[in-house]
């Protein structure tokens, strides 16, 4: 069986984690070994489970960020050579060797899905998600509603008390309470 990357992207609150669980619960219904995997940082909601800010559920694993195929098989064991479809949640925040652990489950046939975002609350590319993207034989890019204007948005907007920053960490968990998504009209970046 040809192994095959697909790769669900787009600003905070489009949808990635859902349109992720959506494809990985079509594979278990079509009978599949399924895995899904998200980053031991990712704590927001749950840690047995990936979780989307609307509340859906899957249960899941987490790994850790510098994850290679060799971490993999040990943490996982038989589980990874039965499964065929493997999802990864917030892969922006793997290490770079995320990319080769994607492209060596793809060489021993399997379907990898994953989601991440593509810029981070700055508007640069974010993690290994550039990489993975050229990489993909299958790319969607979903779009999220501007919470100002109500037009399409595909930017995050980071916030601390209700107001945008544009500096700080790259990394940092959060949910409604520090993120918005915005058009790039209303987004401010680093530059306005």
């Amino acid at each position: 069986m040809a192994g095959k990357l697909e790769v669900i992207t787009g600003c905070m609150f489009s949808g990635k984690t859902e349109e992720l669980l959506r494809r990985i619960e079509r594979a278990k219904i079509a009978k599949k070994g399924v895995l899904l995997l998200k980053p031991e940082i990712d704590t927001r909601y749950s840690k047995k489970e990936v979780v989307t800010h609307y509340g859906r559920s899957y249960p899941c694993l987490r790994i850790p960020l510098d994850v290679t195929l060799e971490t993999l098989r040990k943490i996982l064991g038989s589980k990874l050579d039965e499964a065929e479809v493997i999802g990864f949640d917030e892969a922006h925040f793997f290490a770079p060797c995320f990319v080769e652990l994607c492209k060596d489950l793809v060489d021993q046939g399997k379907r990898v899905i994953v989601a991440g975002l593509d810029l981070n609350f700055r508007g640069e590319p974010f993690g290994s998600m550039p990489q993975l993207l050229c990489l993909a034989d299958e790319a969607i890019k979903l779009q999220a509603i501007c919470v100002k204007c109500g037009r399409p948005a595909t930017r995050t907007q980071r916030l601390i008390d209700g107001e945008p920053v544009t500096s700080g960490p790259e990394v940092q968990i959060g949910g409604r309470e520090s993120y918005e998504a915005r058009c790039l009209d209303c987004w401010v970046g680093p530059d306005d």
